[in-house]
Order: structure tokens, then C-alpha cells, then sequence
């Protein structure tokens, strides 16, 4: 079992920055990839971003690319989402996984194994 809590989320102007982050439960954080997805409201939950179990690779969605990224602590069991140039169509309900296994390109919600609460972001105009 692992638990995720986000924290970070918040108002922020447009172009302003945030940085989110997710504490892991137990022991095994670093058999896990860890990735990022968001929901607006009446969408679908939509993949963001990943990171592979080492931290050395990564993996986007187009949306992001240049302003996003990602990072993790394996020794704080912490992985971060560093949010740059926000817009307001980035306004969603983010939500830290965890995948068991390699593969950091997977991008389907039901590709992921464990979820934390959810952290709203809301850039305004």
C-alpha cells in the first residue's frame, strides 16, 4: 500500500509559478513511477507528467512541455511538480499516482496504481 498527500496548490496570477508536492507512504517509493494528472471541472482526469523510478527520465503531455517539471526525493519519499508560466486553462484539480513497474510513458488513469486527494490550482486572468 502506499498513501500520497499532495500540498502546494493555491491562486496564482497568470504567469506566476507554483510548485506542488506529494509525500509517499512506506518503504517501496522508489519501485514506483510517479506522475501527475489534473482534472477540470466537467473533463476527464488527463495525464501531465512522469518521472521514471530513478528520477532520470521524464515524460510529458505537449501541454506542458517548457513549463512543467518534475522531480523526485527517494530519500523523502517526495516527488515535486514544478509549475512555470501558468495559464488559466492550467486551473484544474491536480492529482499525484504512483505506477508500479518501469515504464514512466503510461498515460491512462487506470495505468496507475495508488492516488492521492487532490490539490486545487487556480490561475486567474
Amino acid at each position: 500500500q502506499v498513501q500520497l498527500v499532495e500540498s502546494g496548490g493555491g491562486l496564482v496570477q497568470a504567469g506566476g509559478s507554483l510548485r506542488l508536492s506529494c509525500a509517499a507512504s512506506g518503504r517501496t517509493f522508489s519501485r514506483y513511477v510517479m506522475g501527475w494528472f489534473r482534472q477540470a471541472p466537467g473533463k476527464e482526469r488527463e495525464f501531465v507528467i512522469a518521472i521514471n523510478l530513478s528520477g532520470s527520465s521524464t515524460y510529458y503531455a505537449d501541454s506542458v512541455q517548457g513549463r512543467f517539471t518534475i522531480s523526485r526525493d527517494n530519500a523523502k519519499n517526495t516527488v515535486y511538480l514544478q509549475m512555470n508560466s501558468l495559464k488559466p486553462e492550467d486551473t484544474a484539480v491536480y492529482y499525484c499516482a504512483a505506477r508500479y513497474g518501469y515504464d514512466s510513458r503510461r498515460t491512462g488513469p487506470d495505468e496507475y496504481d495508488y492516488w492521492g486527494q487532490g490539490t486545487q490550482v487556480t490561475v486567474s486572468s
